[in-house]
C-alpha cells in the first residue's frame, strides 16, 4: 500500500521543524486542488500520513510549508520581505503502490529537499 509522508529539519537550529504548518494539492495541468492542510508535530513530522491506500495516486503534487512563519514564531530575525517563506515542492509520483517520503531541510535563507525512505 502507497503512501506519502514529509518531515522539516531546521537546519538553522540543528531540531525538528514543529509546528509547521504543510499544505498538500493535486496538480493536474493548470489546476491546483487542495488535499489537506496540517502541521508539523515536535519530531518535526506529521501524525499520520499525507496520503495512503487509494487516496495516492500517480500524478503531479505539491506540498507548501510555512517556513517563513515557523522562523518569525521563534523570534528570528527576519528580513522584510522574508528570503525564504512559503516552501513550494511539485513533485511526481509514479508508483502509486511504493512509499513516497518528502523531507524539508530549511533555514531562514535556504532550503534543500530529496525523496527519501
Amino acid at each position: 500500500m502507497g503512501k506519502l509522508t514529509t518531515h522539516v529539519l531546521d537546519t538553522a537550529n540543528g531540531r525538528p521543524g514543529a509546528g509547521i504548518k504543510v499544505e498538500l494539492f493535486a496538480l493536474a495541468g493548470d489546476t491546483r486542488r487542495a488535499l489537506k492542510t496540517t502541521r508539523t508535530n515536535h519530531d518535526g513530522r506529521c501524525d499520520e500520513p499525507l496520503l495512503e491506500g487509494d487516496a495516492l495516486v500517480a500524478g503531479e503534487y505539491e506540498l507548501v510549508f510555512g517556513a517563513g512563519d515557523y522562523f518569525a514564531s521563534l523570534g528570528t530575525k527576519l528580513p522584510e520581505p522574508r528570503f525564504v517563506d512559503r516552501v513550494v515542492l511539485r513533485f511526481g509520483v509514479a508508483d502509486a503502490n511504493a512509499h513516497y517520503h518528502v523531507p524539508l531541510l530549511v533555514s531562514p535563507f535556504s532550503y534543500s529537499t530529496y525523496r527519501g525512505s
